[in-house]
């Protein structure tokens, strides 16, 4: 047991200290952080298409050259590949496909290309083919199991489809507008001659393995039918099928005479060229569908922000597409496409014009940054964080595509200046100075980082 006086001591020290006044001079001591605070190291892309130098995989003091062969080209277009920013961590997969490397389908009248899940194995729920018709060509009568989405990239085609209750839709579509056939729907693509190059177009079905190779085509199926049981059922005779092709079209010149002649130069310039049919020409009967197939895409204004335009297309605007929806995106240069994500639906990217790089965040420490051209694509996961940087110097353009019917994003800026600011400061420790600029309505697309402030 203590002795009563050393109990006695204890008591008298500990009332003194207890007692003792805290001085009115010293200041409060500086907040220790829970984790080291995140590096200042710039992690800029160190080079782009145009610069003249040979890449190395070197970003501060970390790396080394490379010594063996080197791919200098796709070095150049891949600058965070090779060195990539120091808050790249983990092993996300990869996320950019670019078109040209998909194997093309070459058909007299056009082409065809395509990325799926074999191209890129995470993108399990969207996948995209970018096609090309001379004027005049058909991409043949066909369906599939998977719903069509399209973008008109360039030049014109007239579209059609039948419902399953015998309703008949018939619509021409031009430069940035879009069309949508759920899946099942029979349906037609043919280019107009209303330029000399025809048409080329983005298509997007709303699963990840879908292929062009699979589609269900007419010819491909009357090929292997009897053809004494194709007569039967159109109730003719089996000679009227006696030049029915043995196999696919899939895509077949049909142009005028007028078009095939001039494509070798034999018209001269000052040759007036045909008239192009009204589409109620090519109608058998009035469209009499409730809701339009097509949607023009290319008369929404979009809405202006600090650092560029968006504009969305889904089912709230184009009823048809209940399945697909898209955001039309410019930033201008040295612009954002804010940081953000989207709950629930992955999103499919398709670069149109310009230069860019996304870093996604994946949770567990995981980020990686990619780089991106124009005809690219990216593939960004449900809830993965995420940023679109226009990385070079002029306006960036791109989609943003999604397995929805409506289209989502949540705003991190928006967030935090919609939590209570005490408790953003508890995990930011930023003051109340830089929270009173965080947005509380959603930006879609900022401007060039603002410049450091300096004290008078």
């Amino acid at each position: 047991m203590y002795s009563w006086s050393l109990l006695s001591t204890l008591v008298v020290v500990s009332t003194a200290l207890a007692a003792s006044p805290s001085s009115t001079t010293s200041a409060a001591p500086a907040p220790s952080p829970t984790v080291p605070y995140a590096s200042d190291d710039p992690n800029y892309p160190l080079w782009n298409l145009d610069s003249d130098i040979t890449p190395e995989p070197i970003r501060g003091g970390l790396g080394a050259t490379i010594l063996g062969p080197q791919n200098v080209p796709v070095e150049l277009q891949n600058p965070d590949a090779l060195a990539p920013p120091t808050t790249d961590n983990g092993n996300v997969p990869n996320f950019k496909w670019p078109f040209s490397l998909s194997r093309n389908r070459l058909q007299t009248g056009g082409w065809a290309r395509e990325q799926n899940i074999k191209d890129v194995p995470s993108a399990t729920d969207i996948a995209g083919v970018n096609m090309r018709l001379e004027p005049g060509a058909i991409r043949e009568m066909h369906w599939h199991s998977d719903a069509e989405w399209a973008y008109m990239l360039s030049g014109y085609v007239r579209v059609s489809t039948v419902t399953p209750g015998g309703q008949v839709y018939l619509a021409d579509v031009g430069p940035g507008d879009l069309w949508y056939f759920p899946p099942g729907f029979p349906h037609s693509i043919q280019a107009k001659n209303t330029t000399e190059d025809g048409a080329e177009f983005l298509l997007i079905f709303d699963s990840g393995s879908f292929s062009e190779d699979s589609t269900f085509l007419l010819t491909d199926w009357l090929a292997h039918v009897p053809k004494e049981v194709i007569a039967k059922n159109f109730q003719v005779d089996a000679s009227a099928f006696d030049n029915l092709p043995s196999h696919e079209l899939y895509i077949f010149p049909c142009g005028s005479p007028f078009y095939e002649i001039s494509k070798l130069g034999l018209i001269p310039s000052n040759v007036a060229k045909p008239p192009i049919p009204d589409v109620t020409s090519d109608m058998v009967v009035p469209n009499d569908t409730p809701i339009p197939y097509t949607f023009s895409f290319s008369q929404v204004n979009g809405t202006k922000t600090a650092g560029g335009t968006y504009k969305v297309a889904d089912s709230t605007t184009f009823t048809a597409a209940t399945t697909i929806c898209a955001a039309e995106v410019t930033v201008e240069a040295g612009g954002l496409r804010e940081l953000h994500w989207h709950p629930t639906e992955p999103e499919w990217t398709y670069f149109i014009s310009g230069e860019a790089r996304i870093t996604v965040y994946a949770s567990s420490s995981d980020a990686r940054t990619s780089d991106f051209q124009a005809g690219d694509i990216a593939y960004i996961p449900p809830s993965f964080g995420h940023y679109i940087e226009n990385t070079g110097n002029t306006t960036l353009k791109f989609l943003e595509i999604f397995k929805s019917g409506l289209f989502q994003d949540i705003s991190l800026s928006q967030w935090l200046a919609l939590t209570p600011p005490e408790l953003v400061k508890a995990h930011l420790r930023v003051d109340d100075a830089t929270i009173a600029k965080f947005s509380r309505v959603k930006q879609e697309v900022v401007g060039p980082a603002q410049p450091a402030s300096t004290s008078a």
